[in-house]
């Protein structure tokens, strides 16, 4: 008490010729009280003697204006943060806390420079305590990030979102309002500005969180987005940001990439804001449905567009070949097979074993051609095996079906050939040098 006194002392010397002066000012019209009672609870508080700080900040804070100490608030919530772990009485812990949520208005008024980050710490504490009302964190946090958007932080988006969908299951929302609800916090959290690396590791932690718990409310049923968004839709259908939204939450919901909706939408998005992704979507929708020609389009497209790499380039080959092979177009499955070589060499196995069924299938005139094609199958399976171990066995399995075609050893010897010599065969818009080979052998 001794210290404290000298220090009351030494405020009155230095403050004492401006109290009159000051009436109206920094420390409002009893600035000598004001000063007093700060300087008690801050070198209590220096002490780490919070329990006698308190009663010293509260005379502080109901003599002294706002504007007399920004301290005076962040330590008072402080203060008042301690008594919520020792208080049980519901009466009393309810109205500490609203001591606290108060306490971020009158600073907020007074310092209106901080208010992002006060606004943000009057969502966290509401979050903190009163977190089990779903109401009551709907109400407050949906004004928060209404205010500042972008910059609402992580926690206070995770948590509308989840009480959003805490008042959709008790039916004090509908699915079109949480929808709305989660487009509204995955924007604010795609745009945010991260000033450090904690920082962006925090928001992608409350981005993953968002669409985890989106995901498993199962709000955006596909029916639900169906019934949602088809009106939206045919009223809107050239606004990228509607159809890039129903594209990703039909991406997000359980099967719901086969409807007309999710067809149209990625269709308008990559009319609107064309990318080999988009391109690729659509051939994978495309071919799903059978739609053989606009499936090819999309995914030459997508290969042709100078944003994607090799890498991808060389997948989609391969994917094209597949799809080519599985429709009869024969000339560009063979092709795309052998980009996909070229490309990535890590398709060798995959693509030489389809080159070897493409042989294998194909339709020859010629008459020793009917048995080169043969030939050649084998040779690519062998390619194959060699190639990637693991398609062994299924490599081995086709030479052992295609080698029951060889011809014997006397009925090419009337083409005057012999095993082992070296020919060139061609058809079905392929051509390939092999090994003749004969049954047998």
């Amino acid at each position: 008490m001794k210290k404290l006194t000298i220090i009351l002392l030494t405020v009155l010397a230095v403050f004492g010729g401006q109290f009159k002066a000051s009436a109206q000012g920094k420390y409002g019209a009893d600035s000598a009280q004001c000063l007093l009672y700060l300087s008690y609870y801050q070198e209590y508080w220096k002490q780490k003697n919070y329990d006698s700080a308190l009663p010293n900040w509260r005379k502080a804070y109901s003599v002294c204006p706002a504007t007399a100490s920004q301290n005076m608030f962040i330590h008072g919530t402080r203060l008042m943060t301690r008594q919520l772990d020792k208080i049980k009485d519901p009466a009393q812990r309810a109205a500490i806390i609203d001591t606290i949520i108060t306490l971020q208005d009158q600073r907020m008024a007074a310092y209106p420079k901080k208010r992002v980050e006060i606004m943000n710490n009057k969502g966290q504490y509401m979050i903190n305590y009163r977190g089990s009302d779903s109401k009551y964190i709907y109400d407050n946090l949906s004004g928060i990030v209404a205010e500042l958007g972008t910059q609402s932080s992580g926690s206070i988006l995770v948590n509308l979102l989840q009480s959003g969908i805490a008042l959709y299951r008790e039916d004090k929302l509908s699915a079109d309002d949480v929808i709305a609800l989660y487009d509204t916090v995955s924007d604010a959290i795609n745009g945010a500005d991260a000033k450090n690396d904690a920082e962006a590791e925090d928001n992608a932690k409350a981005k993953a969180t968002i669409e985890s718990i989106f995901a498993d409310s199962k709000v955006a049923s596909c029916d639900n987005l169906i019934a949602i968004f088809t009106p939206r839709y045919e009223a809107d259908s050239d606004n990228l940001a509607l159809v890039s939204n129903i594209v990703k939450l039909m991406n997000n919901a359980e099967d719901c990439a086969s409807n007309d909706l999710y067809l149209k939408a990625v269709t308008s998005m990559y009319k609107l804001d064309p990318s080999y992704r988009s391109a690729y979507a659509l051939f994978r929708l495309n071919s799903a449905r059978d739609n053989v020609a606009d499936a090819a389009r999309y995914i030459e497209e997508a290969i042709a567009d100078p944003e994607s790499d090799e890498t991808v380039d060389a997948q989609y080959n391969y994917e094209l070949a597949l799809f080519a092979y599985k429709n009869g177009m024969r000339g560009k499955a063979y092709e795309a097979a052998r980009k996909a070589v070229d490309l990535d060499h890590g398709y060798a196995g995959k693509a030489y074993l389809l080159i070897g069924n493409l042989w294998a299938s194909s339709t020859c005139s010629d008459e020793v051609d009917k048995y080169a094609r043969f030939w050649a199958a084998t040779d690519y399976f062998q390619k194959a095996r060699n190639t990637d171990p693991t398609l062994a066995e299924d490599a081995s399995a086709s030479i052992s079906s295609v080698s029951r075609y060889y011809p014997e050893a006397s009925e090419i010897f009337m083409y005057d050939l012999t095993a082992g010599q070296s020919y060139t065969v061609s058809c079905g818009g392929m051509t390939a040098s092999t090994t003749v080979r004969v049954s047998g052998r």
